[in-house]
This record gives structure tokens, C-alpha cells and sequence, in this order.
């Protein structure tokens, strides 16, 4: 039976009208990066749960969640409306699979995100633990326009600490902006503009590809790569190439 706990919300950071996360306080237990909670409200007497990707590395207490206000949902609008002082409940064990000893050896992992699905890839690069098998590793956000890329400075920051192991690409699709490319992330790696950006080849051979956000860019990348670079997906007792993650 899942047990919850009760969370303080101390801080709410508004990044756009519909981007936000939340830094809770909650006595969880202890979690592996890249794993969720769910967070719970009870709104007109029923209870309403999702499932969130811890943002913060497993050391911190500052459980963070980035979140996306869905207008006609029913959970995110009461979320994002919360303010310091607040209280949700959240599970007190993390779940999913989303984490690095899931993932087989190689020489490249590819993380690739579009909107609030790069939580969990910060919670890994920042607690940094059991990167030091790959060569290199590259890190992709996709969102719909460049103030959607809530999370840059954190990631430039991650890119530097680094020191040449981390390549960051950004994706917009609705506009361009410097530095980004423009587009969909299947579209730019079935055309090479992806490659090309980062300076590495995506193959079977050397790549492992996680997959985090819109389930519509996971179902693409996932055909796409499987077709034009036979790229399969992994499991735990038949490894593959493609990893992505599944909230319930």
C-alpha cells in the first residue's frame, strides 16, 4: 500500500505563464535519480494524484518538481496556485526505472527532453554518480519557444562543471532563437541536424538514447531510431538502445 507523507511547499518558482516548479520539504525516503513521486491535493473531496520527476539530486532536500499547468486539468492548476506555507502529500518511496544502472555501458548516452520531461536529467547530471562509464554525453531540451528553456542557466552551469563531457543542445519548434535549433527532435535526427550541432554520431553501435516528455516525440524518436539506425529497446534482461520513461 503506497504510503504518503505531507509536504511543505517552500518555494514556487513561476517561470512563464504555464511553466513552474515547486521545492517542497517532506521527510521521503531516500531515491535514485531519475525516479518520480506522486504529489496529491484533495480538491472538492476527492483526491487527485500524479506522478512528478524529482528535479533535485538525491542529496538535496529540496525536492523540486517542474511542471507544466494543464488549463483543463485537474491537479495542475490547484499546483500551481499553491504558495509557500502550503501543504500537498507526496509518496514517501520514489518509484520508476529511469535511472542509470538500467542503462547498458556504452560510449555516449543521449539524453533527450521536450518540456517538463527534463527533471529527471537533472537529478542525474547534478548528483553525478555512475557517469564515469560514458565517453560523452549529450543533453537535449526541446520546448515550443526559447523562455520555455527554464532550466538553461542550471544546465550551462552543469555543462561547465563537466568540463567537455556534457554536449547541450536546445530545440525550439514554434521560433527561432540563437543558439537553439528549430524543429522536432526526430525531424533533426532523421536529417542530421542534430549530429551535426553536437558534433557526434548517434549509431548503434557506441549510443544508448533516454527519452523523457511528450509521449508523441518518445513514440517518433523511438520508430525512427529503430528504423534508420536499427536502434532497439531496452529491457532489463534483453538490453537495447532506446530507454524512456513510463509514470503509473
Amino acid at each position: 500500500m503506497t504510503e504518503w507523507v505531507t509536504g511543505n511547499v517552500v518555494q514556487v518558482k513561476h517561470w512563464t505563464e504555464s511553466l513552474f516548479s515547486l521545492i517542497v520539504h517532506a521527510p521521503v525516503d531516500p531515491f535514485t535519480a531519475g525516479q518520480f513521486a506522486k504529489l496529491r491535493l484533495e480538491i472538492n473531496g476527492e483526491k487527485i494524484q500524479r506522478a512528478y520527476s524529482y528535479v533535485n539530486a538525491p542529496r538535496n532536500d529540496n525536492l523540486e518538481f517542474y511542471l507544466v499547468t494543464v488549463p483543463e486539468g485537474k491537479l495542475s492548476p490547484p499546483l500551481h496556485a499553491l504558495t509557500p506555507g502550503d501543504t500537498l502529500m507526496v509518496t514517501k518511496e520514489a518509484a520508476g526505472f529511469f535511472v542509470l544502472d538500467e542503462i547498458p555501458s556504452c560510449e555516449n548516452l543521449w539524453m533527450l527532453a521536450t518540456g517538463t520531461g527534463l527533471g529527471p536529467y537533472l537529478s542525474i547530471l547534478d548528483q553525478g554518480e555512475g557517469l564515469q562509464r560514458f565517453q560523452q554525453i549529450v543533453l537535449v531540451h526541446a520546448a515550443r519557444f526559447a523562455q520555455d528553456l527554464s532550466y538553461l542557466p542550471q544546465i550551462l552551469e552543469l555543462q561547465q562543471r563537466y568540463n567537455g563531457k556534457l554536449r547541450v543542445q536546445t530545440v525550439v519548434s514554434r521560433e527561432q532563437a540563437p543558439g537553439s535549433l528549430t524543429g522536432r527532435i526526430p525531424t533533426l535526427i532523421a536529417d542530421g541536424s542534430l549530429e551535426e550541432a553536437v558534433d557526434l554520431r548517434l549509431e548503434a553501435e557506441n549510443s544508448h538514447v533516454m527519452l523523457c516528455g511528450n509521449p508523441q516525440m518518445v513514440r517518433d524518436t523511438q520508430k525512427m531510431l529503430k528504423d534508420s539506425r536499427s536502434m532497439l529497446k531496452n529491457f532489463k534482461h534483453k538490453p537495447g538502445h532506446m530507454t524512456s520513461e513510463h509514470y503509473w
